[in-house]
């Protein structure tokens, strides 16, 4: 029996996965699991096991939880308190687990406001916006396509229709043993992408994975496409935190895994995994019946190469395997004046050296609004993805700033209150022909299991999202082997929308030379 739609799905099309049927014999004692990373999806599975009983332990080795969206307290040069993170992210309507998990603290999502349009401008004056467009596939890219400047009448000709028509025939797993050999790149040329318009797929999609687009996975930039465009009518519109992400999020999601008897600490650095005497395993003098690895890509290659009892061989190589995206940069400026007022909150940019979007805080952050109206000033916060693996960070800071003012001219006159700026390389990279090796959720040991966004799902989720439902699916795994049921998660279609759509796309793949056969998947 299909489940019916929970609060905040408006896509009727949108698909349960169904957890695992409870298959191992429940314990005498509750389980006690350990959850290795508290950021999204450490806590997404915290939640899931403290709700069926488990006792839930969070090991985070920071000082607060949230991950690669945490957020700590700053001192600025002017005496003002401030919360310092790792940048702007975009809470989509489609990403149906994590907002589940947020609305576990906040029933009604009070903690997020709406933003209802980011346009996209181009070094060269192109610019698009993503407001007014029909929620509904395909006729949003119809409409984008018609009143996009970025898509000439002339490029439109010249487009590869039958490559084109695979990004309505997006299936997964499918769409991977189809495309992952290729780069995002090779697919854009192929499909003879209108140069005018390759930045709403190099600068929207694929640099959302922090990668170029020869070093990002064809599959992936499909499987994007799919999520954000043309397999789900949610739309483009998105959500954003009203106030920085602890008070927002994860402090409102700690007590709620308290009230459930769930612990949550911070500062503690797990070194490695080991064999427990009482229970299946130790993490230092702690044991624990089952374990969650919820650490970034770094943290779990360093965890698994220290932990030499951990899984089997081919296992293990796989995740040494695992590979980082290249650095990015987040620059957040606390300036003496305002922007001009018409700025919008978020504004992505194409066609620069390093630059590649600029948010306005108190737009829409409440910190940041009080600081603003204190002081007459602004807080200015600047993204580069994708950097060298060498980079200076005082150097790319200068550089961005100077991008920057080149798009919003009155920066040149602020003056600089005071800045931070947190240069990172720990988001996964999918790269070409890395998916069959991924790790996925389970492992050779049934009571380990992985979480994170770098973990294969073979659902069409990404990013934060991706984070979110692996959680999920990781305490589903265990719950199963306790006897215990597990929770349903929401994705959205799995498949193009539109049968005869893909009927027209696979004629077409037929015809093409060069294309890799595969057996759909049901």
């Amino acid at each position: 029996m299909v489940p019916e739609r929970p609060e905040g799905i408006g896509d009727r099309r949108a698909e349960a996965v169904l957890p695992p049927p409870p298959r191992g014999t429940a314990p005498r004692r509750p389980p006690r699991a350990g959850v290795v990373g508290g950021g999204i999806a450490g806590l997404a599975a915290a939640c899931a096991l403290a709700e069926r009983g488990v006792e839930a332990v969070v090991l985070e080795r920071e000082e607060s939880t949230g991950g690669r969206l945490r957020g700590w307290n700053t001192r600025l040069a002017d005496g003002s308190s401030a919360t310092m993170g790792r940048g702007f992210h975009a809470f989509f309507r489609q990403y149906y687990t994590l907002r589940a998990l947020l609305r576990r603290a906040d029933p009604g999502l009070d903690s997020l406001v709406s933003l209802t349009d980011y346009p996209l401008v181009h070094r060269d004056g192109p610019r698009d916006r993503f407001s007014g467009l029909p929620p509904a596939p395909p006729w949003n890219a119809f409409a984008l396509a018609a009143t996009s400047p970025s898509f000439p009448l002339r490029d439109l000709a010249r487009v590869n229709l039958p490559a084109a028509l695979q990004l309505l025939d997006v299936d997964v797993p499918g769409v991977y043993e189809r495309l992952d050999h290729l780069s995002a790149r090779d697919l854009l040329e192929a499909v003879r992408f209108p140069p005018t318009a390759r930045h709403l797929a190099f600068e929207v999609f694929s640099r959302s994975f922090f990668a170029a687009p020869e070093r990002l996975s064809a599959a992936e930039l499909a499987v994007m496409f799919h999520i954000y465009f043309l397999g789900s009518s949610e739309g483009l519109v998105f959500d954003v935190p009203r106030s920085p992400f602890p008070q927002a999020l994860w402090q409102p999601l700690e007590r709620y895994l308290s009230g459930l008897g769930a612990q949550v600490r911070t500062s503690v650095r797990v070194e490695a995994v080991r064999p427990g005497r009482e229970r299946r395993f130790a993490l230092g003098a702690e044991e624990f019946d089952g374990l969650v690895l919820a650490c970034d890509t770094p943290g779990l290659r360093r965890l698994v190469a220290a932990s030499p009892e951990l899984g089997s061989e081919p296992w293990r190589n796989r995740v040494a395997a695992l590979e980082s995206a290249p650095p990015f940069l987040v620059s957040r400026h606390w300036l003496d004046r305002p922007v001009r007022a018409h700025r919008p909150a978020f504004l992505g940019t194409a066609g620069y050296p390093t630059l590649d979007n600029i948010s306005v805080l108190e737009r829409y952050e409440d910190e940041s609004r009080a600081w603003a109206r204190r002081t007459g000033g602004s807080v200015v916060e600047l993204h580069a993805y994708a950097l060298d693996e060498d980079c200076d960070p005082e150097r790319e800071s200068k550089r961005l700033w100077e991008q920057a003012v080149g798009v919003y001219p009155e920066l040149a006159a602020a003056r600089e209150v005071d800045s931070r700026h947190e240069l990172r390389a720990d988001c996964p990279l999918f790269p070409p022909g890395g998916h069959r090796e991924r790790p996925g959720v389970e492992t050779p040991d049934p009571f380990l299991v992985l979480a994170g966004d770098h973990v294969r799902t073979d659902l069409p989720v990404a990013l934060m999202e991706r984070a979110a439902t692996s959680g999920m699916l990781a305490a589903n795994a265990l719950l199963s082997r306790w006897g215990l049921p597990g929770h349903t998660v929401w994705t959205v279609p799995r498949r193009g929308r539109s049968a005869p759509m893909r009927a027209l796309a696979r004629r077409a793949r037929r015809a093409q030379p060069g294309q890799r056969p595969v057996e759909r998947s049901r």
